[in-house]
């Protein structure tokens, strides 16, 4: 029996938290998304996983569908944030206001935040619009 899309979510996350690389957990995100087309989540952890590898039109396209599943989602909005940045789009001020509103209401949600900025910057140090993003949100 193949694995459960819940088990190979929690099992893409560990391998991703022990240090794999992005390059080879990208096909085990696209396969859950495949088979979870409704899984904000899973389209999130996609789109993170483009952006770590440089692939920003990918991650925008997952980003967008990640944010359309769940507006409510802090990270989706951080990742479509940086995707819109990292492939040169406009527009994302919008995006930012309702980040900023989520971490204004919940102490929890900023922290979240702010170890998922501090995690992106320790796997790509030189992420410009990261950095860019750290200073509106936490600056």
């Amino acid at each position: 029996m193949s694995e459960s899309v819940a088990s190979l979510y929690e099992s893409g996350l560990e391998r991703y938290k022990a240090g794999e690389s992005p390059e080879s957990l990208i096909p085990v995100f696209k396969e859950i998304c495949d088979r979870a087309k409704k899984n904000a989540a899973a389209w999130s952890s996609l789109a993170w996983l483009y952006l770590l590898t440089d692939k920003p039109n990918q991650a925008l396209k997952a980003a967008q569908k990640g944010v359309k599943l769940d507006k409510n989602a802090p990270q989706a909005r951080v990742n479509l944030v940086l995707a819109m940045l990292d492939a040169g789009q406009k527009g994302v001020r919008p995006h930012i206001e309702v980040i900023q509103q989520m971490i204004g209401v919940s102490s929890e949600v900023r922290q979240e935040l702010a170890e998922s900025i501090e995690d992106g910057l320790s796997r790509k140090p030189d992420w410009a619009s990261l950095q860019r993003l750290k200073a509106w949100l936490f600056e």
